[in-house]
């Protein structure tokens, strides 16, 4: 008999990954792919969008022929501030822009003039003067750059439901995709911001559904739920809002570490924004704060720059435990030594200073002070909230022990756990569309789950 499972797409700027989940969301299968960029009009990097198309189609059309799987849902799961635009035949108009793609500035500020002031439309949105990283602002440049295809759109898709549109023909939005720094939403008024209707940019975006909307369909001669897709994100978020019952943070490290408060209940204030603060959106439509650092892109430059200078192997930062006695030496005459590549910070000195005499001892210096900022950071996202004592840590440094024990013993007063699971957005899409509850044991069971107590102070 075939298995039961179902099916995720979830598309990262990098790699591309399809999973299998059975209805206990173990993974089942799984498979990747990579595809060069292309480029723009203007020369510029962009996904490739065509080859994603066809990878998606062959390899869900496989899968459906295959004699182990019974495949009864799929959703999809993709990075963010990205948009599809279709015309009235569900073509391409454009390529996918890269949110990293430079915005004249002059338009930028055009648009602040006639819906600001930018603190105000910041603190409404929950998103940052960021040029074509709000995805609402790349329509407001299409619109006013290029005329005669913005005339031509249809349809502009978020990329998750524009992978969902693919498998149904049917043009949906979805909250999760809105909210996440696009400058579209106002949270305050939980409706489109009102620069989006005085520019007629809601005539383009098609009608907002839950996150868990699932379309049930004949899909080639088989009965399949079919998601509408949701920001990574937000999908990484899930599992976690699901299954815990306490209010927490959750601290996603990698090359951005994000900490991120799903139960904040205020729109960002002054402080935030200027700290870099921005929304993303849970799939009931609510606010997450989220505060972000470049922690993982710096500890990289900063780690091989370390093995460079005391001459070790370039892996011997992964093998480098808490040293108790190291931290408290450092710890009695502490002044900061790094000068940081990509994070500001105004304690940092103008040039790194290093007097330590072995890489360990450097590699403990390194981290402090990469946690110290680390916890500024979490703060920022906690804010006022007493209620906040859990705090869960996934991603990269989830396996530090370095940043894990001093972490703890920052938060004394909270309960700090790690988790591991490389699946985090897919199998927050797989939980989207499902009817079944996440009990307690859940993070336990499916993310290795780990309790970290402080240490002893002597």
């Amino acid at each position: 008999m075939k298995q039961k499972v179902t099916a995720v797409f979830d598309i990262g700027k990098t790699n591309k990954k399809f999973f299998l989940f059975d209805k206990k969301y173990k993974e089942v299968y799984r498979e990747y792919a990579r595809f060069d960029e292309i480029t723009d009009e203007d020369g510029y990097p962009t996904e490739n969008l065509p080859e994603l198309q066809k990878w998606l189609k062959e390899l869900f059309h496989r899968i459906l022929d295959s004699e182990e799987y019974n495949v009864k849902a799929i959703n999809f799961s993709t990075y963010g501030a990205s948009f599809v635009h279709l015309d009235e035949n569900g073509e391409l108009l454009t390529p996918l822009y890269n949110y990293t793609k430079p915005m004249d500035e002059d338009l930028i500020a055009s648009f602040y003039e006639k819906y600001g002031p930018e603190e105000e439309f910041t603190k409404n949105t929950g998103s940052p003067n960021s040029g074509m990283l709000n995805s609402g602002m790349q329509l407001y440049w299409i619109k006013h750059t290029k005329p005669e295809i913005y005339k031509k759109i249809k349809f502009s898709l978020h990329l998750p439901q524009y992978m969902s549109y693919l498998f149904t023909d049917i043009a949906l939005s979805e909250y999760t995709s809105i909210g996440c720094h696009t400058g579209l939403w106002d949270y305050e008024k939980k409706d489109y911001h009102e620069w989006v209707y005085k520019e007629g940019i809601n005539t383009k975006l098609p009608q907002i559904v839950s996150t868990e909307t699932s379309i049930n369909m004949n899909y080639n001669g088989k009965r399949i739920k079919i998601g509408v897709g949701i920001h990574d994100s937000s999908a990484a978020l899930l599992p976690y809002v699901r299954s815990s019952k306490k209010k927490f943070v959750l601290v996603s490290t990698g090359t951005w570490s994000v900490s991120l408060n799903p139960f904040t209940q205020t729109n960002l204030t002054k402080d935030e924004i200027l700290s870099g603060c921005l929304n993303y959106m849970r799939i009931n439509g609510k606010a997450v704060k989220a505060a972000r650092l470049l922690l993982g892109s710096e500890y990289k430059s900063q780690a091989h720059k370390l093995t460079e200078i005391y001459g070790v192997p370039q892996e011997n930062h992964k093998t480098v435990a808490f040293d108790y006695d190291l931290y408290t030496k450092l710890l009695e005459n502490f002044s900061y030594c790094f000068k940081w590549n990509v994070i500001e910070n105004k304690k940092a000195p103008e040039e790194t200073i290093l007097k330590h005499k072995t890489f360990e001892e450097a590699y403990h210096q390194l981290m402090m002070e990469l946690v110290l900022i680390q916890v500024e950071n979490i703060k920022i996202a906690t804010g006022e909230d007493p209620e906040i004592k859990r705090l869960f840590v996934d991603g990269g440094f989830s396996d530090n022990d370095i940043f894990i024990k001093l972490l703890s013993h920052h938060f004394r007063g909270m309960k700090l756990r790690s988790t591991n699971s490389s699946l985090g957005s897919a199998l927050g899409a797989a939980i989207a569309i499902s009817d079944s509850k996440l009990n307690s044991k859940f993070l336990k069971t499916n993310y290795s789950l780990k309790k970290h107590v402080p240490f002893i102070i002597t």
